[in-house]
């Protein structure tokens, strides 16, 4: 006589606890950029401020980093792709020294801005532990979308389109 009670309150606090789980695993609205400063090897600047109405890829690369040197052309290449767009691809070196950057650049050119630790406070911001790791900033200055590991062109190229910056179909015709 009292199992058909407990039974049915078992059955509706797990039917509960699922639509909680269901509903907190729901898409999440976009969050805010943290607020940042990043100034490039040339000297350019560029805030939170400055990047509105435009779609940014983080990048945040080492030069030890085998995955970060695979992707670079990918990732140089995009940017000459969407430059015109409104693509700013800023290639933040993580922990390296200003001398060391620049040596390497040296022999693995690159034609995206390059920033690095000390002139940011990017690295620190998102966790930048795991190499490479991609952050796409959208035209109003929300996270659009993050991949942490090297994943090829497609991902890549998702990862924009999760931004605004091209879409998964041109990915597709390629």
């Amino acid at each position: 006589m009292f199992a058909r009670p407990t039974t049915i309150r078992v059955t509706l606090l797990c039917t509960l606890f699922l639509t909680a789980l269901c509903v907190l695993a729901g898409p999440k609205t976009r969050e805010p950029a943290p607020r940042f400063n990043a100034r490039t090897l040339e000297g350019e600047k560029f805030t939170n401020d400055s990047i509105k109405g435009k779609v940014v890829l983080l990048d945040f690369w080492t030069t030890w980093c085998v995955y970060c040197f695979e992707e670079a052309g990918l990732v140089d290449q995009l940017n000459r792709e969407f430059r015109d767009k409104g693509l700013i691809v800023l290639a933040v070196n993580v922990a390296e020294s200003k001398k060391t950057v620049k040596k390497y650049l040296e022999t693995h050119p690159r034609t995206s801005r390059i920033v690095l630790t000390d002139d940011t406070n990017l690295a620190a911001m998102y966790e930048a532990t795991v190499y490479p790791i991609y952050v796409v900033i959208d035209r109003d200055g929300n996270i659009a979308g993050t991949q942490r590991g090297a994943e090829g062109e497609e991902a890549l190229r998702d990862l924009l389109a999760s931004g605004g910056m091209g879409s998964k179909e041109e990915a597709d015709s390629r």
